[in-house]
């Protein structure tokens, strides 16, 4: 089946390719698609310094798993400090953002393989991976079987599964089964995760539960929270310092209706309210401020009015939301008053914030409920009951107090992912070492 899909992935590039050369030119994939197709890797790998010790690949999709990742990158490279590590991301905005973060930590950035014919196997090829590691998702079929073939160890971390791809696994295993078959280890971040690994049909001793990286993510800027720096931050940002900032991160289409009507109902309450609005989509920016014009409020774009001042500000850049998260008084967690599954709530969380989300969260279910259950978060249903929590949160300072310390408390808890992980990995180093 292997040569198969080699076979006819290949003819699918070549008929392609009077479609992949306009596309090369769209400001989105410029410059991109021929780095994904291997033009110039061997260059890129041959200014390398030479490798004192294994090659690692670790590969992620875009934004998320890239800041997922970062705390494990960290720490590879503090207990490997000779490997070679490059880190390859498929999103524009993730390799932005990997620059951003790992361009000290890691040896090389480069775009990922496309998966089609000769082109996973070029990479290998050239990279000569003693270890990969797939960060949480972006499985292709022939990328994997090819580490399998070549007895590369690959290790999937950080790894879940949505309900919405169990589904699609399921209904499709014949095809998902043998690429989840291809690693070594699958490290799944919750005990339903693991589950659903084994119920279609990894072996169990493949499988282990070692908790979702990001709740080590606030290793990396330290333990304590430095309010000084932080009213700093809410100037830079064009902020008051004193007025309480409500921030609204990943939100989807559908939401930002909410959140305005639910931000306009509060400010009859409290009139020097600010908010944070950052959208999943940055590319959805102008279309969210003329929603919030029709809700009568004006609006600053980060991206184009760094020097602005104003209570309403609109984080339409990459990377730039945990920090965001840092300023809040009380937090709300996107793609959750919508069908969209969610997003993560361990970045608020961890930065001692109170955080609200909506009722789905499907994707993030185990973590939304332990948040739930310690005191550091509240689910709302509706405009009318996230209107009602934000209004007790923000007229309540000791409530906004005890939800922080629990959020924080919860993240701390749940400390030590990274080292589950190193843990894991370093049987399958040793064995090539």
């Amino acid at each position: 089946m292997l040569q198969l899909y080699s076979c006819l992935t290949t003819l699918l590039t070549l008929a392609l390719l009077p479609v992949f050369i306009p596309l090369a030119w769209r400001k989105k994939y410029r410059g991109r698609i021929g780095k994904r197709l291997g033009w110039g890797l061997a260059a890129q790998i041959k200014e390398l310094p030479p490798a004192g010790g294994p090659t690692l690949w670790i590969h992620a999709l875009s934004v998320g798993e890239v800041t997922s990742a970062t705390p494990l990158v960290h720490g590879l490279r503090i207990a490997y400090p000779q490997a070679r590590i490059l880190f390859s991301v498929t999103t524009r905005a993730g390799e932005e953002v990997a620059r951003k973060l790992l361009t000290p930590h890691v040896d090389l950035i480069l775009a990922a393989p496309v998966d089609l014919g000769w082109v996973a196997p070029y990479f290998l090829q050239v990279i000569r991976p003693e270890l990969f590691l797939l960060v949480e998702t972006d499985f292709w079929w022939h990328w994997l079987r090819r580490l399998r073939c070549w007895q590369i160890p690959a290790v999937l971390v950080n790894g879940r599964i949505s309900a919405a791809s169990m589904t699609r696994y399921r209904r499709f295993s014949r095809f998902f089964l043998p690429m989840f078959r291809s690693f070594s280890l699958l490290a799944m971040q919750t005990a339903v995760d693991a589950d659903q690994m084994v119920t279609l049909g990894v072996a169990r001793d493949k499988v282990v539960t070692l908790g979702n990286l990001k709740f080590d993510t606030s290793l990396l800027s330290g333990a304590t929270i430095n309010h000084g720096a932080l009213a700093i931050q809410k100037e830079q940002h064009g902020f008051s310092v004193a007025p309480l900032l409500w921030v609204c991160g990943s939100t989807h289409r559908g939401e930002e209706a909410i959140l305005f009507k639910v931000y306009r109902q509060l400010l009859a309450q409290i009139d020097d309210l600010q908010l944070v609005l950052a959208p999943r989509n940055v590319e959805r920016a102008e279309e969210i401020v003329e929603l919030a014009s029709q809700y009568g409020l004006t609006c600053r774009r980060w991206s184009l009015e760094h020097q602005d001042r104003g209570p309403l500000l609109i984080l339409d850049t990459i990377g730039e939301l945990a920090g965001c998260y840092a300023m809040a008084d009380v937090a709300f967690v996107g793609g959750s008053l919508v069908a969209a599954g969610g997003h993560n709530p361990i970045e608020p969380a961890a930065t001692a914030v109170p955080v609200l989300f909506g009722p789905h969260m499907e994707d993030f279910a185990e973590i939304a409920a332990e948040l739930i259950c310690c005191g550091g978060a509240n689910q709302v249903d509706s405009d009318h009951s996230l209107y009602n929590q934000m209004l007790c949160l923000l007229v309540d300072r000791e409530l906004r107090r005890s939800m922080s310390e629990a959020a924080r408390a919860c993240v701390l808890a749940n400390r030590g992912v990274v080292r589950n992980h190193l843990e894991a990995i370093a049987p399958l180093l040793s064995r090539i070492s």
